[in-house]
């Protein structure tokens, strides 16, 4: 399993799965699927952007300098608007169009028989979980040192070649479908 899906799945004891189950009406069951679906388009989304130039140090950035890890942490948070409009942020950054947001749900929607409607609501909450547990993750490694951009890079570098490049391509090709 993804690390980064893996770590969502769990995060406050399950609380978080069951907290998006809730807020959308979903079981359990439905919620991990939607998230299955949408944590690796977030992820491929900040992979490009991250390959960016300047794009690592501003993946940095926001990490160490947004209160991100609170969405693993306490996850009755996920049901505030700010969670929404902070992911909301992070979604304008890393697809750049609300097309993309829009495509990303579609397609989602597609694997998991979940509205598309439904998933495009959850995409910014995705969106701040998929910042928190990489912020979580990030702050383990000392400020500033090599090791942050270094665990970053191996958290998206999916099929451990040494490259991100590959990855990304593959990734946003699944999620728009081609385009």
């Amino acid at each position: 399993m993804n690390p980064i899906l893996d770590m969502l799945m769990n995060a406050g004891g399950g609380g978080a799965v069951q907290q998006m189950g809730q807020r959308f009406g979903l079981s359990e069951e439905q919620t991990g699927s939607a998230l299955s679906q949408l944590v690796p388009a977030v992820m491929a989304g900040l992979q490009r952007n991250k390959s960016q130039e300047g794009g690592l140090d501003s993946l940095l950035g926001a990490l160490n300098g947004g209160n991100h890890a609170q969405y693993i942490d306490n996850p009755e948070v996920l049901t505030q608007e700010s969670t929404t409009a902070d992911g909301n942020s992070i979604l304008g950054h890393i697809f750049g169009t609300k097309e993309v947001s829009r495509a990303v749900a579609g397609r989602a929607a597609e694997q998991t028989g979940i509205g598309a409607d439904v998933l495009k609501q959850m995409l910014p909450i995705v969106a701040s979980m998929v910042m928190g547990s990489l912020s979580k993750q990030n702050s383990m490694a000392p400020a500033g040192t090599p090791a942050q951009g270094g665990f970053l890079n191996s958290i998206l570098d999916r099929n451990h070649d040494g490259s991100v490049a590959d990855d990304v391509v593959g990734m946003l090709g699944r999620f728009m479908g081609g385009r």
